[in-house]
């Protein structure tokens, strides 16, 4: 019997809010331990939760970018159940009445083919506070770090349907994008901003049946979501052909093993409506203009990429996946530079240069307009592109213009016909094999005489003249 996979997502995203969700405390968990605090994310008796407007506005947008509904009303619950990262005994959360509804994030399949993934709905909630576990000589202990406590979140929570690790990892992928390009979330699983669950079961292929279902958490990266998916996917599909039932539960990646283990049985506590948290109401102009508030988004971008630029639908696809990138990019456009050498440089140059030294793009010492700087003098041959590479590379040690760290190098190109034709009859003169391998139609003695002129020169030489004058030459002696 063949099986297929039936997988649906739960992503918990935090907002890059200046404040937790519910109190004006700092929303920086990684400071130290219970450090921004206070007795409404503490949670002590007698304190009111107030609903922060900015975190409100983040995850509006946030909906929006996902092509989502937002929700005339919504409301927040008390998750109920006791562990000891939340003492108080539930969280806050919209169990009954989500911020937004629908939704969706169309990519491409294992075959090409375009695919569209459904969102369920989106509800914020609060983050629980961290433990931390440590051994204190032989004996175990746990502290808990209250400053992640009532962080501002989302969960997306998608319809179940995912048919594979490749969609889960592209999807993942696709959302990580339009979050930023909104600017809700940095989104990175990396850094904990954005937190996974794979809730994975299988079918009989051909059927419509929902199966028990095991939810698989401890995933830090895109990756690992595609490796745990898939491992789970066969663990299943051997459990099942060997007879034994799968059981409801939630289950660990372990990266270094590469499978999944047993965590604790799936219990899902009561919700009821929380009577401390007034409801959000939004009028139909509140969420349109929320939805005006909207950048252009990644789909967009590309198409108009297409259309403006005469990229192929890859190129301009590769070139809005990150809001980052296609900032940049449109800036050394607006700087006149051609927009295929604008790509072609900042793609293969660029991009290598400021992942080598550690740095991101849009914080590295060669912003738009030195980089456009640069570009602009290699359109007008005043250097040729090895020259180019080089002067990119003192940018990034340097706050000298372009133009003055070509002038201390040397490396301006020489253009004189006059002195490009002495040193090609210098290199014909040395060179008499490769000029009648030339001529017997071995096309590429052409390069190697080029590249002997360009090394005669110093490298300074310009190609294109090379080119132009030695064949000029070759052609004038071989009528000769």
């Amino acid at each position: 019997m063949e099986f297929e996979a039936v997988i649906g997502l739960e992503i918990h995203i935090e907002l890059n809010c200046p404040t937790k969700l519910f109190c004006d405390c700092p929303n920086n968990p990684g400071e130290e331990p219970n450090l921004n605090t206070c007795p409404t994310c503490l949670w002590l008796p007698g304190q009111v939760p107030r609903l922060s407007r900015a975190a409100l506005e983040k995850a509006a947008l946030l909906c929006l970018g996902l092509n989502a509904e937002l929700q005339a009303k919504s409301a927040f619950d008390q998750k109920v159940y006791y562990y000891p990262d939340l003492p108080k005994g539930y969280q806050l959360s919209q169990a009954h009445l989500p911020l937004s509804r629908g939704g969706w994030i169309d990519i491409v399949d294992e075959n090409g083919n375009p695919k569209r993934l459904r969102i369920h709905h989106i509800h914020m909630e609060e983050d629980v506070a961290k433990l931390v576990h440590e051994m204190e000589g032989r004996l175990p202990i746990s502290l808990v770090d209250f400053n992640r406590a009532g962080a501002p979140l989302v969960e997306i929570v998608t319809e179940p349907d995912f048919r594979s690790a490749h969609d889960a990892m592209e999807f993942l992928k696709a959302l990580r994008t339009q979050v930023r390009t909104v600017g809700s979330s940095e989104a990175s699983m990396e850094n904990g901003t954005m937190r996974v669950d794979a809730n994975i079961s299988i079918r009989p292929r051909g059927t419509e049946q929902l199966n028990t279902k095991v939810e698989v958490k401890n995933m830090n990266s895109i990756r690992h979501v595609g490796d745990a998916i898939n491992h789970e996917i066969t663990r299943q599909s051997a459990s099942v052909k060997a007879g034994e039932a799968v059981i409801l539960h939630t289950r660990l990646w372990d990266p270094d093993k590469k499978a999944t283990r047993p965590m604790r049985a799936k219990f899902e506590g009561p919700c009821v409506p929380d009577p401390m948290v007034p409801a959000i109401e939004l009028s139909a102009e509140e969420i349109e203009a929320f939805r005006n508030r909207l950048p252009e988004m990644p789909a967009a971008r590309a198409e108009r990429f297409v259309g403006q630029y005469g990229f192929s639908a890859e190129e301009a696809t590769y070139l809005s996946s990150d809001p980052e990138l296609a900032g940049y990019f449109e800036a050394v456009v607006r700087q006149g530079v051609a927009p295929r050498a604008a790509m072609h440089w900042l793609t293969t140059q660029m991009l290598p240069a400021v992942k080598e030294r550690g740095q991101e793009l849009g914080q590295s010492r060669v912003p738009p307009a030195r980089f456009a700087a640069l570009l602009a003098m290699l359109a007008r041959d005043e250097i040729n592109a090895n020259a180019a590479r080089e002067v990119l590379a003192a940018l990034f040690d340097s706050d000298e213009t372009p133009q003055a760290i070509v002038n201390a190098k040397g490396f301006r190109q020489v253009s004189d016909h006059s002195a490009i034709d002495a040193l090609i009859d210098k290199v014909l003169s040395e060179q008499q094999a490769a000029v009648n391998d030339l001529r017997s139609g071995q096309s590429k003695a052409m390069g190697f005489l080029i590249g002997q002129v360009m090394q005669t020169s110093g490298g300074k030489a310009n190609p294109k003249i090379i080119r132009e004058l030695l064949s000029q030459k070759l052609a004038t002696a071989g009528q000769a």
